[in-house]
């Protein structure tokens, strides 16, 4: 299952959208509000001139001065002085929060100002984004220096001094997701998504924020949660084969077949416009929504009771017979499906190793002996070097009824294969590709150094760019790491052999 869709975070947010107000505090120069805001009041008079003179100050300990008198005077016109409907006293306030970086306070401040002097809302808006960029961009220096706790902290900061922008919330989900906190992750990305619908600038972020949130309620087995996140995403997506494959399977889960093979139908039937990779990532969907062995103790229960044993024996196959029944025609409807999917995809990429072995393996679910062996064999012929892709052509010559072909590839994957290839990763983009490994010793003496040679493909099956990796001496039972990249356009698939 693909539980997570999110840019990867690089390029810091740029300040260039703060007007001069945040300009004018950055260069010691005092920002005079962008509305009509009088002090109306000598203790919040001296509240300004205390900030005025904490600002233009060259010496820290003179601020620090001026900054605690600010905030006592202030505070004493609120409390005592009778001026908390004075928005020029909340205003200076959270002026005060914001040169002492209390940005939960400033935006308390702000709302209350605001409340009481609309007028000012331009102004507050140019503050808040003076102090959330900063606070946003401090979150992902410390997420791309690997400190979580502080990107944390330093986003829920951003988040809390401007709530109309979606980044903040949805890299914290990001982090909460990644930390396993599930539950609180989901919570943000919700807010992401309301956040982000009021912008249609934002729409992508919006996207993102509902597959996700759908994906974790999905993980977690709160079909009725998931199935909303999925329905409100396909609003905006409406076509998504990995929302849709999502969605069948909460729906087969909760009960709903016909909808659900509804939208299985439906994916496939796209398969033409929806490119290979969308149609093998349903197609995993699809394989997995596949029910489990039912649970046979509620049938059991007919095997008791007062009857002759005859009668309750009868009871209890015939009960257990419909079940196991219900069971495998759901399933192979199911398998049907899946496999539709893989085909579709590779129609479209015919050598993609993982739609292959997929394709494989859903055959022998089905049991069609005539299908799996040419599919497995192209399976070998992309990744001869795996005991996995092996076994499974084994599997597919026994099926046949091959018995020494079936030996020679057991023997093979078990026995006479020394090293093993395994790919973990394959990312290929406009222009390039990357492909990641390892490369292990089966046995336990050393192996012998060799060449290893990857061929990448377009769909076409014609060779994009080669590239190769020496393979040291490796380490009885030890691996070796391979990571690959090639320039070149339209590669989507690859297939390696050993020099």
């Amino acid at each position: 299952m693909r539980m997570f869709r999110s840019e990867v975070v690089g390029i810091l947010v740029a300040a260039v959208a703060i007007a001069s107000t945040g300009a004018a505090q950055q260069a010691n120069r005092w920002a005079v509000p962008k509305c009509d805001l009088k002090p109306a009041h000598f203790l919040v008079n001296s509240g300004l001139l205390y900030l005025r003179s904490a600002t233009e100050t060259k010496f820290e300990d003179q601020k620090q001065k001026d900054l605690r008198d600010a905030n006592r005077v202030l505070m004493q016109a609120l409390t005592t002085a009778g001026q908390d409907k004075n928005p020029a006293a909340w205003y200076y306030l959270a002026r005060y929060y914001v040169m002492t970086q209390d940005l939960v306070g400033a935006d308390s401040a702000f709302r209350r100002a605001e409340a009481l002097k609309p007028d000012c809302a331009e102004d507050i808006t140019i503050w808040r984004r003076f102090v959330w960029v900063p606070a946003l961009n401090a979150g992902i220096g410390a997420w791309q220096a690997n400190n979580a706790d502080s990107a944390m902290k330093a986003f829920r900061q951003a988040n809390a001094i401007l709530q109309t922008e979606p980044q903040g919330f949805k890299y914290l989900a990001s982090l909460l997701y990644n930390a396993g906190q599930l539950d609180s992750a989901a919570l943000y990305f919700r807010r992401t998504a309301e956040v982000a619908g009021r912008d249609p600038k934002f729409v992508q972020d919006r996207k993102d924020a509902l597959f996700n949130l759908a994906r974790i309620e999905h993980s977690q087995r709160h079909w009725a949660e998931s199935e909303k996140a999925y329905r409100e995403y396909l609003t905006v997506a409406p076509n998504d084969p990995d929302a849709m494959a999502g969605l069948g399977s909460v729906l087969l889960a909760a009960g709903q077949r016909d909808s659900a093979f509804a939208l299985y139908r439906r994916i496939v039937a796209r398969g033409d416009s929806s490119g290979s990779l969308p149609l093998f990532r349903a197609g995993v969907e699809i394989y997995t929504a596949a029910p489990e062995a039912p649970d046979t103790s509620g049938a059991g229960k007919t095997c008791r009771g007062t009857r002759p044993l005859p009668a309750r024996i009868r009871a209890c196959r015939d009960s257990l017979g419909a079940l196991m029944r219900e069971h495998d025609t759901v399933g192979r409807s199911v398998y049907e499906l899946a496999a539709q999917a893989f085909e579709a995809g590779l129609k479209v990429n015919p050598y993609y190793r993982d739609g292959l072995f997929n394709l494989a393996n859903t055959y022998l679910q089905l049991n069609d002996t005539v299908a799996i062996l040419p599919v497995a064999q192209r399976l070998v012929v992309v990744d001869p070097m795996n005991r996995t892709s092996l076994r499974l052509l084994a599997f597919a010559h026994q099926r046949f009824g091959h018995v020494d072909s079936t030996l020679y590839y057991l023997r093979m994957a078990d026995s006479t294969l020394k090293t093993e290839v395994a790919v973990s990763d394959f990312n290929p983009q406009d222009q390039t590709a990357e492909i990641k490994g390892i490369v292990t010793n089966l046995r336990a003496t050393p192996s012998q150094p060799f060449k290893l040679v990857f061929e990448f493909l377009n769909t076409k099956g014609e060779v994009v760019a080669t590239q190769s990796t020496d393979v040291p001496a490796i380490p009885g039972q030890e691996s070796h790491g391979f990571d690959l990249k090639v320039i070149g356009a339209g590669i989507q698939a690859w297939r390696y052999h050993k020099e």
